[in-house]
């Protein structure tokens, strides 16, 4: 069960017209927040993010599954069932939720370290193309703001000193 902070984070950022994968990114905080405090574990960086993802889409947001043959078939089939689910607001099964629960309390907690997190969002930036990376790098630095841009400019500029040094 997502906690109610998260929850009302996505509703703030449906109410502000932002995108549906970005109300989903505050269920994958949590999820990637609950393995790092040690409550349960994960396979890997991506299994963690699909649990968000699927939290996100019971809990009523309108993040639609994958296309078909983007993702495997069970993949697609569990994501449009959770999309189903959380559209019709019905109740998440308390058994359902404990089995899952003590299925990754078995798994490791290692997975969702800085490190893995930045191997697993470069390896799904490889598998797009520039001009896909490029039109979502322009949309960001268009919908960020100026105090955002300014801070993301200086921090830019001391990675690339830090990089020029090493």
């Amino acid at each position: 069960m997502p906690l109610e902070r998260t929850i009302k984070k996505a509703r703030m950022a449906a109410k502000q017209g932002k995108s549906p994968s970005t109300q989903a990114g505050a269920f994958v905080e949590e999820e990637i927040e609950k393995i790092r405090k040690g409550q349960h574990g994960a396979r890997s960086a991506k299994q963690a993010i699909a649990i968000g993802l699927s939290k996100a889409r019971r809990s009523g947001v309108d993040l639609k599954p994958p296309e078909k043959g983007r993702v495997s078939e069970k993949t697609w089939k569990s994501a449009a069932g959770a999309y189903k689910k959380g559209q019709a607001h019905e109740p998440v099964s308390a058994t359902r939720s404990a089995a899952r629960e003590k299925a990754l309390k078995k798994e490791s907690r290692t997975t969702v370290s800085h490190e893995a997190l930045s191997r697993q969002a470069k390896s799904a930036a490889h598998k797009r193309t520039a001009s896909e990376r490029s039109a979502a790098a322009k949309k960001a630095a268009r919908t960020k703001g100026a105090a955002a841009r300014s801070a993301a400019a200086k921090k830019g500029a001391r990675t690339r000193a830090r990089q020029a040094s090493a």
